[in-house]
């Protein structure tokens, strides 16, 4: 991402951003240090891929679709799933279940992986609609999917290479 810093004279303390297309255009005051003004560009940059990334997930492997497809099947139509997101702020889980307003959370690293994955994230967290522990009803409603035992295996995985700090997730 390229990034356009325009300094003003007129500005005096906030700094702005917003992309155009593939470059970050930052409006920042004339007198603001370049260390912090480096600072405050990485956040940016960080908050405009994350943005992207969310709606490219969202296009890519919507959801919603995953969710009402899982509905049918596993929940005959039963569950109220008031929204279903990809988040770009959920680094130490999966995903999460509001139970009570019906919202779930799934983290964007589940958009990165194998279809599979992403449907045993969402049968798990539809689950706690029903049942909001890991107890023995939520995990028999959890292992009517075929590959749920694989698919906890892989993100046992997945989790410890991102506890190790490796790369791909």
């Amino acid at each position: 991402m390229e990034v356009k810093i325009i300094r003003s004279k007129k500005r005096l303390r906030t700094v702005s951003a917003r992309l155009v297309e593939d470059s970050l255009l930052v409006s920042a005051p004339l007198m603001l240090s370049q260390e912090r003004l480096d600072k405050i560009v990485a956040g940016f940059k960080l908050k405009f891929t994350r943005k992207r990334l969310k709606e490219e997930l969202g296009k890519e492997h919507n959801l919603s679709d995953l969710a009402g497809k899982i509905n049918k099947r596993y929940f005959g139509n039963k569950l109220r799933v008031e929204s279903i997101e990809y988040v770009t702020d959920q680094d130490s889980k999966f995903g999460c279940c509001n139970y009570n307003s019906g919202k779930i959370r799934i983290s964007h690293k589940i958009g990165l992986m194998p279809e599979w994955v992403r449907r045993y994230v969402v049968i798990h967290e539809m689950a706690h609609l029903i049942e909001p522990n890991h107890g023995r009803e939520f995990w028999k409603i959890v292992c009517r999917y075929r590959l749920a035992e694989r698919a906890r295996g892989y993100l046992m995985a997945a989790g410890r290479q991102i506890d190790e700090g490796g790369a791909g997730l």
